[in-house]
């Protein structure tokens, strides 16, 4: 398939999806609009593929005309191989992602709008991945914005946090958008031209172009969900239907990245030097920040929104290290870099669907997202089990994961930087490399906990300890762990193809024997090797003899679900007994305390007839996001006394009105008059 037909393709199922969604009966709606989102994804993925196998071109030109003498450009949807990447991506989730929700979607997500917005949500994201130009990239990104709103407000009528992240969501995303449409104008007035190779080739420089780079790169960081502009992320993908919160975390965000790299690496490459250092502290701090937050909260959703903020700013981490060695003439590293930047969105997106996806079946099978109220999930949904599992591996950066052929590539480049170039760069890389650590040990601690509170031990509700079947009888319902398995297998696949992969990004990027493969390995010129295959044969020479070691002890020792001989005789009787995911993650809450601020309550109560003796213990402590509590919270209450401050200016005067509107209009002309 060509990328021209790939990108018609995509049109006419996002046609079919919607006319399906209207026309079909309500118990086929899923099937039948799901499976035609599903042909978006796989469409989009081999127009991704067409994208970075051919040469760019104009695919798709829709010329514009608008009367009054105003034109600009015709609109060119030309996917490059960057963008093809990026549309793989998108394509991939959206196609598993929506394969899911055939079993998963109900209620409103399964209603007519929810299929619509899905597929014109996919479309959105596909455009931007493959627009040529400012105007259809920021229809494109209107596009998707608007889609995600409404499958984010898929629950509101019974659920008032969903209309609080709904807000939330529509602010930070539009304030994203205005950002992006200034920058691109400014860009666009000095270029001439609205189209980005025009752009590219101006060099724009200047206060312009300083101008221009800081409101894109706030544009993008706000869809990226990188800290300090996070806020609505941790809101808004809990709320969110679980297979809408897999594409907006696996693949929406990700555009995010895309537009960094594009805006650093090709529209303001001059203007972007100098903040280097910016864009790498943006990640870092979003990367430590994001982990760390994950790390101490009990709700499941959450912890995977916050493990984005995390993923996303190692991915701008590996940006910002790329451009610090570009700057520093380090060319071979700074592509190592780039590399792992690709390998990082790509493991990400493969990891993190199955994640929420595995959060959905444990949301759907219990009604409980709250890993103090889970457990034993193991013997009831071994499936997902497993497919959670491995993708937390994944996420954890565990051999022989896409998570961790990822982060190696990274910690390559920061490693075998040069950082006696320049004191910026010596005192950049070995911080970078601390923190990067310091997010790692943090991501493997995350994640067991998220494992092993929601699957291990015992139940600590009786909705966990009676939960729904994992499969129904529902139309499409064993979809659920189809999606599951493909996701948790390419975790695997990405992971031992690791060497191909990166081959093909150091030709996306434009640099040719940087990275070689062998086989699956990962050879980096002048670094060192990564051999997945090596690292699977010493897994699976460990793993096997315990297996096995597990299963003679079974059957000789009999097992006992009550006896605790190192309790002094006593029994195992109540899951109260076992670790909670609160009580897991104490140590690191008064580790950084001071940081997080978290607010306790403890009560105590009595027997009746000796008050001395406890009857009951009742603790519960709560860490709320401080960047929203100390930035957004007093600036929301600044913007309201503004607003109520503003309103006298509303006396009903037409004098007034009209001297508003005269007032407008000259500066309209002033501005436009300028040289």
């Amino acid at each position: 398939m060509t990328a021209v037909g790939g990108l018609v393709t995509v049109l006419t199922l996002t046609a079919l999806a919607i006319l399906l969604a209207f026309a079909a009966p309500p118990r086929y709606r899923s099937v039948a609009s799901g499976g035609a989102s599903m042909g978006i994804g796989i469409a989009g993925v081999f127009t991704g593929i067409a994208g970075i196998t051919s040469v760019p071109q104009a695919v798709l030109v829709v010329p514009i005309a608008i009367p009054g003498g105003l034109g600009i450009d015709p609109l060119l949807l030309s996917p490059t191989p960057l963008g093809g990447v990026f549309c793989v991506v998108v394509g991939a989730v959206g196609a598993i992602a929506a394969l899911y929700g055939i079993g998963y979607a109900h209620g409103p997500a399964a209603s007519r709008t929810g299929w619509s917005a899905f597929a014109v949500f996919l479309l959105g994201m596909l455009i931007v991945a493959s627009a040529g130009d400012v105007v259809s990239f920021l229809l494109g990104w209107e596009t998707m914005a608007i889609a995600s709103t409404v499958l984010l407000l898929a629950d509101h009528a019974e659920r008032p946090a969903v209309r609080t992240a709904a807000v939330w969501y529509a602010v930070m995303t539009h304030l994203s958008f205005l950002s992006l449409a200034t920058g691109f104008a400014l860009v666009a007035s000095k270029a001439h031209s609205t189209t980005f190779t025009q752009i590219s080739a101006a060099q724009i420089t200047g206060p312009t172009g300083i101008a221009a780079f800081l409101l894109l790169l706030i544009g993008f960081a706000t869809k990226a969900g990188l800290v300090p502009l996070h806020v609505w992320l941790p809101r808004a993908h809990p709320e969110a239907p679980s297979h809408v919160s897999a594409v907006m975390s696996a693949a929406m965000v990700k555009l995010g990245v895309y537009g960094i790299i594009l805006l650093v690496g090709s529209w303001l490459p001059q203007v972007a030097r100098p903040f280097a250092i910016l864009v790498l502290a943006l990640g870092v701090l979003s990367g430590a920040y994001g982990i760390l937050q994950a790390s101490i909260t009990s709700d499941l959703k959450r912890l995977l929104a916050y493990s984005t903020t995390e993923n996303v700013g190692l991915a701008v981490t590996a940006v910002g290290v790329g451009m610090l060695l570009s700057n520093a003439g380090q060319d071979a590293v700074a592509t190592i870099a780039l590399v792992a930047a690709l390998l990082l969105v790509v493991s990400h997106a493969a990891f993190k669907t199955v994640l929420f996806l595995g959060a959905g079946t444990i949301l759907h099978a219990t009604g409980e997202r709250d890993l103090d109220r889970l457990g034993g999930l193991i013997r009831s949904h071994p499936v997902t089990t497993w497919t959670f599992g491995i993708a937390a591996m994944g996420a954890a950066a565990l051999p022989v994961t896409s998570g961790f052929a990822a982060e190696w590539t990274l910690l390559q480049a920061l490693v075998h930087g040069d950082g006696r170039a320049n004191t910026t760069l010596a005192l950049a890389l070995p911080v970078t490399l601390g923190l990067m650590a310091l997010t790692i040990g943090l991501g493997l601690l995350t994640f067991v906990k998220a494992f092993g509170m929601a699957f291990l031990a015992r139940p600590r509700s009786e909705a966990a300890a009676t939960p729904a079947p994992e499969f129904t009888s529902k139309p499409g319902s064993a979809a659920m762990g189809v999606a599951q398995a493909i996701g948790a297998l390419s975790v695997l696949a990405l992971g031992l193809a690791v060497g191909p992969l990166a081959t093909a990004f150091s030709s996306v990027l434009g640099y040719s024997g940087i990275i070689t493969s062998e086989l699956g390995g990962l050879r980096l010129v002048t670094i060192g090797v990564l051999d997945p295959y090596a690292l699977g044969l010493v897994a699976v020479g460990l793993a096997v003899p315990v297996a096995l070691l597990v299963l003679v002890l079974r059957r000789r020792v009999p097992r006992r679900e009550t006896d605790l001989a190192w309790g002094c005789g006593g029994v195992r009787t109540s899951p109260r007994m076992e670790y909670t995911a609160t009580s897991y993650a104490e140590p690191l809450v008064r580790v950084f305390g001071e940081a997080l601020r978290p607010t306790r309550s403890l009560e105590v109560s009595h027997h009746a007839e000796d008050h001395v003796l406890e009857h009951r213990v009742a603790f519960a402590q709560e860490v709320s996001d401080i960047v929203e509590d100390r930035w957004y919270a007093p600036a929301a209450v600044w913007l309201r006394v503004a607003g109520d401050q503003a309103r006298r200016v509303q006396n009903g005067s037409i004098h007034r009105y009209l001297a508003f509107s005269f007032a407008a209009l000259v500066l309209v002309l002033v501005v436009v008059t300028l040289p």
